[in-house]
């Protein structure tokens, strides 16, 4: 299957009226192999051969090497170029050239350990029993893995809640670790790469105890300084290899609109406020989703091995059960042909999917990004990209999914009514002109760091050398607070932990333990959801998808983390309503640029799901709207906020009564564009603004990490406002619409039903802002 063959089955099929934006064709280039290094085992390198691997590449053989000489090293180069090989020369020639040496490898998801599991297993190399050790193995196999394998497979979560608070059990195997393998780092970002980047501390300091000194090999997807970013994440000096030596076919990618379409009969001709997912509601464009299944559907039908990357759960059931209706239309039974697949499916589920998918039986797929990282999917002919994922990182991840043999590719960026995703299908230098951005973590988050040094001192004394190694003068800022509190007890040896029991600190950031979704009627176990989505996806009465089959929910337990739910096929959809309510609690950083403040600072949210709508399939019609009683959630976050004197909107031309609209326009629109700055999806940070804030006493717009103690977005919005703003600005006036559309000031996660708003209101907020920062810089 070539590309030029993919793009006329795809995309010509509309006539003239194209939905393409632009095409970026990226060329094929030959690979530069080098001989086996000298000190590779000849037992891995005749294994490699049986397996057609006659010569490493360039950068696999450099890697290797830097890491073969106890240099800290990360491999850094394009999706499908070989990094496994990087790390598996020199951790497999170690294993077998000494028979007591061990290796952990970690991974972010279950689904890449299984499949490097099969990879190492499938060189039949003696002594080394790899093993993957994570939540779906059998109690009755982890000893066996503790006491026998030398190369266990793992994830942060369970060295985090199995490994270190039993090291003592794990001596011999801790004492003998010669390397860290930490696969797609580049995914550990945030409050959540935070934890991680303090686990492997807690991992290097037990390791140390018993005498091991592991090299750590890290392998990432091209990024912005991945030296630096590795560094930061392992907390020891790393070397970093870039340039990539391997083969790659062309790759055809192409940026698509969905087209306008007129509001359905009976609606009224202003869109009502909708997501993304609500393929029934009136909109302005085409649901992506809907784009997304019928190209799915077509590509199926041409029998081209297709993976469709949806970012929400219920997005990728959607698409599925659209591309299997149209498919059995089409051809009887076709639509077996096509799965979903995504987090919170159960282990025999996502394995059985897997396989079909490498088989064959499965032609296409509809994934969260799940399966974005590295698990081996041979064959595959285009990859659909419904929605921007967030980073340019992950953009080239998902896109180098296909192609992965060496052949052609197609990949297909098709774009949600969405300000950021609108402002790149017309600003294509955005996406292909610029490089990748480099990983936001901060293990000195004080809500990250205060948790991992409990756990820390749970699993041993903390000494005055291990604050050094916890990150210094914020470590002995956290350990005196803790002390404070009753957390921890000095002692001459060091800082004890004071509870009977482990400090329960979760490394996602979700809140607690996930809520089982759970059929009343037969006890089946559906899937699971983490808290911080249950809310607003699982309360009582919200019609829930699961592998294409709708339930409605009966009752969410928060306490026992259960939703019962029961099968319907109702003619309605379900849309949480929330408020939110935020105070200031200092300033950190502000420019003062006379009638406009802009400001960094904390602050406290409080945030309530209040009700939920009912809306009629198809119309769109607001059936009614039902109140629900869930508990208040509080965050203290880090925020970036504006303030502008009312007497500058009013020269700007903006009317008092259409200050809030204008505000909330302006506040929804910088949301959607700040990824674009920071690595970060619109899901990870909340808003709000006001006409007369309590704490600025002006009329305000904030935008907050929506993470306890902030991730470092806010914190990259302030350093790049003009840049950020100006895109937002120019996001809202080149769209085509008059009084604003989900791809400019409608946000699909309004808790105000995406009302007031003003589109040329906050355009005339955005000069303002941009007039008075232009002329203080």
């Amino acid at each position: 299957m070539t590309s030029s063959a993919s793009l006329s089955q795809l995309f010509w099929t509309r006539g003239d009226d194209s939905p393409v934006t632009h095409v970026e064709r990226v060329p094929p280039r030959s690979g530069i192999s080098v001989p086996w290094p000298a000190w590779a085992a000849p037992q891995f390198v005749d294994a490699c051969r049986d397996h057609r691997i006659m010569s490493p590449w360039a950068h696999q053989a450099t890697a290797g090497t830097l890491a073969f000489e106890g240099t800290n090293v990360v491999l850094a180069t394009g999706t499908a170029s070989g990094k496994s090989l990087g790390y598996q020369m020199p951790v497999l020639s170690r294993l077998l050239t000494d028979e007591r040496a061990t290796a952990l490898y970690i991974a972010p998801a279950k689904a890449l350990a299984a499949d490097q599991l099969r990879a190492v297993a499938g060189f039949g190399l003696p002594g080394v029993r790899p093993a993957t050790y994570d939540g779906d193995t059998a109690r009755e196999e982890r000893e066996w893995i503790r006491q026998n394998s030398r190369f266990i497979l793992t994830n942060p979560d369970m060295v985090h809640h199995a490994i270190l608070p039993g090291h003592e059990r794990w001596a011999v195997f801790l004492r003998r670790l010669s390397y860290v393998v930490i696969d797609e780092c580049h995914t550990y970002r945030g409050v959540f790469g935070s934890h991680v980047a303090h686990v492997i501390r807690r991992l290097r300091r037990a390791a140390a105890r018993y005498g091991g000194r592991p090299t750590f090999v890290l392998a990432s997807a091209t990024s912005g300084d991945p030296a630096d970013a590795a560094s930061r994440l392992i907390g020891l000096p790393v070397t970093a290899v870039t340039e990539d030596a391997s083969p790659r076919g062309g790759v055809t990618f192409a940026l698509w609109e969905p087209p306008l379409q007129p509001a359905y009969p009976g609606s009224s001709a202003v869109p009502a406020p909708r997501s993304d997912l609500d393929d029934e509601l009136p909109q302005v464009r085409r649901s992506a989703l809907r784009e997304t299944a019928d190209l799915l559907t077509n590509a199926v039908v041409a029998g081209t091995r297709t993976l469709a990357f949806v970012r929400s759960r219920r997005g990728a059931e959607v698409v599925a059960a659209i591309a299997r209706r149209q498919l059995d239309e089409a051809v009887p039974g076709l639509g077996d042909r096509v799965a979903a697949y995504r987090a919170g499916y159960l282990k025999e589920d996502r394995r059985e999917i897997e396989r079909a998918l490498l088989s064959g039986e499965l032609l296409g797929l509809a994934s969260t990004n799940a399966l974005e990282l590295g698990v081996d999917l041979v064959g595959l002919d285009a990859v659909l990209i419904c929605g921007y994922p967030g980073t340019r990182a992950s953009l080239w991840q998902q896109a180098g999914r296909a192609g992965r043999a060496g052949g052609e590719a197609l990949a297909v960026l098709i774009a949600r009514d969405d300000p950021l995703d609108t402002y790149l299908v017309h600003h294509p230098a955005a996406l292909f002109g610029r490089p990748v951005e480099a990983t936001v973590l901060d293990p000195a988050n004080p809500y990250v760091l205060g948790p991992q040094l409990c756990c820390a001192a749970s699993e041993g004394p903390i000494t005055e050398a291990d604050l050094e190694l916890f990150g210094g003068d914020p470590a002995r800022a956290a350990v005196a607070g803790l002390t404070a509190s009753g957390a921890l007890r000095r002692r001459p040896s060091g800082w004890y932990w004071t509870h009977t029991g482990r400090p329960d600190v979760d490394l996602r950031g979700t809140g607690g333990a996930p809520i089982a979704v759970v059929e009343e009627s037969t006890g089946r176990l559906l899937g699971t959801v983490d808290p911080e989505s249950s809310h607003a996806m699982l309360h009582t009465g919200a019609v829930y998808l699961h592998q294409g089959v709708t339930f409605v929910v009966d009752n969410l337990d928060l306490e026992d983390a259960v939703a019962l739910v029961h099968p319907e096929e109702p003619d309605w959809s379900t849309h949480a309503r929330d408020v939110t309510d935020l105070s200031v609690v200092n300033v950190r950083s502000y420019v003062d640029a006379g009638p406009v403040g802009l400001f960094l600072g904390e602050v406290d949210v409080t945030n309530q799901v209040v009700s939920y709508q009912r809306r009629r399939i198809g119309s769109g019609e607001i059936i009614d709207t039902r109140p629900l009683d869930l508990p208040v959630r509080e965050l203290r976050t880090v925020a970036v906020w504006f303030t502008v004197s009312p007497p500058a909107l009013e020269a700007a031309g903006v009317e008092p009564p259409d200050f809030p609209g204008a505000l909330h326009a302006a506040e929804h629109a910088a949301i959607g564009l700040l990824p674009l700055m920071a690595t970060c999806d619109r899901w990870d940070i909340g808003g709000l603004s006001t006409a007369n804030h309590a704490d600025t006493e002006a009329p305000t717009v904030f935008v907050y990490d929506g993470h306890p103690g902030g991730a470092g977005f806010a914190e990259r919005a302030y350093a790049t406002a003009a840049e950020w703003l100006t895109a937002t600005r120019e996001a809202i006036a080149s769209c085509g619409c008059e009084t604003g559309c989900p791809s400019c000031v409608q946000s699909p996660k309004c808790g105000n039903g995406n009302n007031p708003l003003h589109k040329p209101g906050a355009i005339s907020v955005l000069d303002a802002v941009l007039s008075a920062l232009a002329i203080r810089s």
